[in-house]
């Protein structure tokens, strides 16, 4: 992947200078708001994203990216994409699940836990997410998943009951619940804040991909991880409809060709990062393994009542999602 990203630099640089050449008509600037570090594997991802459009429409698109949540907190992403503060970002779609419980197909628990069931619920709810974008001036276009998630904590966890009084960090609703259904103490923390949040004993665990641990080195505040493959949440790509209606066809057909590179290589970053971030947080020092049967089964009952109301407020859009993923199946 990085060494992808200095080809596509030299040829964004080509471009842009070629741009620069031209009288009178001024390049299209776009700004990416990303609410990851540079180095974790979406970031890098979108970076060459954006270095295909700015070198692929000759500079008519220069797009900028701005990870680790430099230019707007993760928060704040979507809600400056829709305003016109920006013109193009990403961000984790679970994330406005406060919004409308469909944004949470991603994170029902156990649903859909491996690479391959994933992608079937993400094409099952692809139809509902567009129109809801649509109706907020949004246009998806592409989007990537997390490995799966798994749990860390700063004790060994044999049962929930070990759960119990944990300060836990929370990324969207449904993490939240997850918290309030093992006794555990939801705290909303960004992921640029987690090494920090960590550190100062503001959060002593959280469900995350090994990829998130990973690159905030959590290792330094926590001991253990265990492999619960929970969910595999999604974050998308996606740009102001305004902007995007005054594309050219042009454009926007290459910056469709641009964001399905990117869908397909994110995933397979996503699926190698996987077993590399496992090893790495082994080699940090924490222990690494599956979860115990106790554990799982307890979990596994708190996942049917966080389906059961998370279908309950998605209501007929939901219904319509898992049964046309499990028709997949």
């Amino acid at each position: 992947m990085k060494t992808t990203s200095k080809l596509m630099t030299g040829a964004a640089s080509i471009a842009i200078a070629v741009t620069g050449a031209l009288p009178a008509m001024a390049a299209d600037k776009w700004d990416m708001p990303m609410a990851y570090s540079a180095s974790n594997f979406h970031s890098e991802n979108g970076a060459t994203f954006a270095e295909c459009v700015t070198a692929g429409t000759n500079g008519d698109i220069t797009i900028t990216t701005h990870p680790g949540g430099s230019l707007f907190a993760g928060a704040d992403i979507k809600r400056a994409i829709q305003t016109g503060q920006v013109q193009i970002g990403e961000r984790l779609m679970s994330g406005h699940q406060n919004e409308n419980a469909v944004f949470g197909f991603d994170s029902i628990p156990f649903l859909a836990p491996s690479f391959d069931d994933s992608a079937k619920l993400f094409e099952a709810a692809k139809p509902k997410m567009e129109a809801l974008l649509e109706e907020q001036n949004l246009v998806m276009l592409y989007a990537v998943p997390w490995p799966p998630q798994g749990l860390y904590f700063n004790k060994e966890v044999n049962s929930v009951a070990d759960m119990n009084g944990l300060k836990f960090r929370s990324y969207n609703n449904a993490t939240a619940r997850l918290a309030e259904l093992t006794g555990m103490l939801p705290v909303t923390i960004e992921a640029a804040e987690i090494s920090q949040a960590f550190a100062t004993g503001v959060a002593e665990s959280m469900i995350s991909s090994g990829a998130t641990g990973y690159d905030r080195k959590v290792w330094e505040s926590l001991s253990h991880f265990y492999e619960v493959d929970a969910w595999l949440p999604y974050n998308y790509v996606m740009v102001n409809k305004d902007v995007w209606d005054g594309t050219s066809d042009a454009n926007k057909e290459l910056i469709t060709g641009c964001a399905g590179e990117a869908q397909a290589r994110g995933l397979e970053a996503s699926k190698a990062y996987t077993q590399f971030t496992m090893d790495g947080l082994a080699e940090g020092g924490m222990t690494v393994g599956p979860a115990g049967e106790t554990l799982m089964g307890e979990l596994r009952a708190i996942g049917e009542t966080m389906t059961t109301e998370w279908l309950e407020a998605a209501g007929d859009d939901g219904k319509a999602i898992v049964d046309a993923y499990k028709a997949s199946q």
